[in-house]
């Protein structure tokens, strides 16, 4: 076997737990069968291109579990059933995780429906709104140049200007926000019209116009002083300006907004929220699950065959046991199964990977587990672990947000979803863990 430094830096890359895989990409496994035979093309797909009104749809899952993947899946099928579809990743450039707000979301729409229909329609709209605010923003965006100078592009180039200050400069998120809340209600009646023109004006080959807003399930929950969470007033409270947009809406949510006391909510303002669980690698009674662990040791040979097809996964390792520990300490976590596959690869000189460097790596991870979980969760997470379920509890609700408890999914004999919960495998070796279950159960 090939083992020089050049292959293994290779083998290293094409793990990148962080890429998410663009349409086609031949790395690509269907897990479907094992993630309770959901459908991103057609629970999302399918809704808009069949119903005769503006749909605004909710997508959730765990951080890592593959959603901008299923996402740009998604993007590719619309396109080819003629939408024209705006996707955009809101963190990179737009939100700032750790502080978001519904402002925030709806300038990133503005700006990135601007950027992507400039050539479509007028975008005098929405510049003569920025031109309204542009003496309490332009000090915002550090410059004295008055727009009725500028051509539209630079127009448009200031308000991506203003936009993205909300994510890389916090000394102006509050300013910002400040200044424009007064004024959504004119800004996306602006934005209506603009789009309004843009369906008017796309080429014949486009019927429809989509928005997905992808990453917005990485907004981290923060308590307001009301006692709820910042997710309610944005996804909530906010839900009218969200839909309020004259086209197809997809965005994604964090998988607790979905386990609130609101959450029949937000069924009710979103329909059902589709979502996508983690590979099965284990069953309910903690039996290793075989058609789970095989799509998971696909996904690792996908990336590896693009390598070498002659390479296969099984010989990668010393021991044919350490593949299926793999996935089972994966927890069928697709970012955590690459990232575990990646930090093994780094501990190994030579090819096949051995045992301790696959140990060491589960280690290093279960560590960052151990150090997410709060003297007081322990017992809940033994609970989850004995009965399979949650409770509708904010402490539950924080566990799944930081993937310390896993939703799993799988259809019954009867056609039924039969939706469960595990924690990760990885605290199931945790010593503090341990104990709160051996108190939750002496015997």
């Amino acid at each position: 076997m090939v083992q020089d430094f050049a292959f293994l830096k290779r083998l290293y890359n094409v793990f990148d737990p962080f890429r998410p895989l663009p349409a086609g990409d031949p790395a690509y496994v269907d897990c479907n069968e094992v993630r309770g035979e959901g459908d991103i093309l057609v629970g999302i797909g399918k809704e808009i291109l069949i119903s005769d009104r503006i749909t605004c749809q909710l997508y959730a899952g765990h951080r890592g579990a593959g959603k901008s993947t299923e996402l740009l899946r998604l993007q590719d099928y619309l396109d080819k059933q003629g939408c024209f579809v705006v996707y955009f990743a809101a963190d990179e450039e737009d939100i700032e995780p750790e502080d978001a707000q519904y402002t925030d979301i709806l300038l990133a729409c503005t700006r990135r429906l601007l950027e992507a229909l400039k050539n479509h329609a007028n975008p005098a709209p929405l510049l003569n709104w920025l031109k309204d605010r542009w003496q309490d923003l332009k000090d915002l965006a550090l410059t004295d140049v008055s727009l009725e100078n500028l051509k539209v592009e630079a127009q448009i180039s200031q308000f991506a200007k203003i936009t993205a200050s909300l994510r890389t400069e916090p000394t102006l998120r509050h300013k910002i926000r400040e200044r424009v809340n007064p004024h959504t209600i004119t800004l996306i009646e602006a934005l209506n019209v603009f789009i309004k023109d843009a369906k008017n004006n796309l080429p014949s080959a486009y019927s429809q116009l989509v928005i997905i807003a992808d990453n917005l399930d990485r907004i981290v929950p923060i308590l307001q002083e009301d006692g709820r969470t910042n997710h309610d007033h944005i996804f909530l409270d906010r839900s009218e300006q969200l839909k309020s947009l004259d086209c197809h809406l997809v965005y994604t949510v964090p998988i607790s907004i979905l386990y609130s006391n609101r959450a029949t909510d937000v069924a009710n303002i979103y329909g059902n929220t589709q979502v996508l669980p983690m590979i099965m690698v284990q069953t309910p009674d903690n039996q290793s699950y075989q058609r789970g662990i095989n799509k998971v040791t696909e996904v690792l040979q996908k990336r590896l065959s693009m390598i070498d097809d002659n390479l296969s996964i099984v010989n990668i390792f010393s021991q044919r046991e350490d593949l299926e520990k793999l996935c089972l300490m994966s927890g069928g976590h697709v970012r955590n199964l690459l990232l575990l596959m990646k930090e093994a690869i780094k501990n190994t000189d030579t090819l096949p990977i051995p045992t301790r460097a696959l140990q060491r790596s589960i280690s290093e991870l279960r560590n960052t587990y151990r150090n997410t979980v709060f003297a007081n969760e322990w017992q809940p997470l033994a609970k989850v672990y004995d009965s399979k379920q949650i409770e509708n509890d904010a402490l539950y609700r924080g566990l799944l947000f930081n993937r310390c408890i896993l939703e799993y999914r799988y259809v019954d004999e009867e056609g039924e979803s039969v939706c469960w919960y595990d924690v990760h495998p990885l605290i199931k070796g945790i010593k503090e863990f341990q104990n709160a279950f051996h108190q939750l159960n002496p015997s």
